[in-house]
């Protein structure tokens, strides 16, 4: 079997240091802000000349936390309540015989820093740290298919959910962040396999750790933690 080589150009820094609560697709939390940071070897401005006329991008990365030894060829789709198993490529399941990620992401502006060109983004699905592959502008006439099917997927995410934050916690979320966090609520985070009114749940966000629980489709948040730097 022929090896390929690829280089990791960068990195994603978001407000998820777990996988836990992270959207199940790019683009359906908007409000969610990334910053693309390059390499020391691709941080030529150069590199990014005339990217800013785009506006979006698509955002090719590794799932770094998905790595693992061998494949199989059918997988459980959340979706599907994960009971039911298709094949690996019929998804867009992490576990792949190549665990690469593909994310359109809406490109809000590019800063100049010590770091070199940082791209800001909006919209992304990654965890905090993901290695950044490739990037390649979004073109509406040839990436867009308004008439597209959707196979099994058809009729989206089904789990939206009412978000009870009381005021007092919501102002313990810095206010650029509130409905950012308030949109991966009520697109309910927890694992799809579960449905335990009781149970509370602590999900990482920001900085923070969200606490929550969720009945009759309501999440009632419970308590804002924030976690001082160390």
């Amino acid at each position: 079997m022929e090896n390929i080589k690829i280089n990791r150009i960068g990195i994603l820094r978001t407000d998820f240091p777990s996988k836990f609560g992270i959207p199940r697709q790019s683009g359906v939390v908007s409000e969610l802000m990334g910053r693309l940071v390059f390499d020391p070897e691709y941080r030529n401005p150069e590199a990014v000349r005339g990217i800013e006329g785009f506006s979006h991008l698509w955002l090719i990365w590794q799932f770094s936390e998905a790595v693992r030894e061998g494949w199989s060829p059918t997988v459980r789709p959340p979706v599907l309540g994960g009971n039911q198993r298709v094949g690996v490529f019929a998804t867009r399941s992490p576990f792949r015989p190549n665990p690469i990620g593909l994310s359109s992401v809406r490109l809000e502006k590019v800063e100049i820093s010590r770091e070199g060109p940082v791209l800001i983004v909006s919209g992304a699905d990654l965890m905090d740290g993901t290695p950044i592959l490739d990037i390649k502008p979004y073109l509406p006439y040839v990436d867009s298919h308004p008439d597209a099917t959707e196979g099994f997927r058809s009729g989206g995410w089904n789990r939206m959910l009412e978000v009870d934050f009381p005021e007092a916690l919501l102002e313990k979320v810095p206010e650029n962040r509130r409905q950012a966090l308030t949109g991966v609520l009520a697109n309910d985070p927890r694992p799809s396999y579960h449905d335990d009114p009781e149970r509370v749940y602590g999900m990482p966000f920001g900085g923070m750790e969200i606490k929550f629980s969720v009945k009759d489709k309501v999440l009632k948040v419970i308590d804002v933690v924030i976690h001082l730097p160390s």
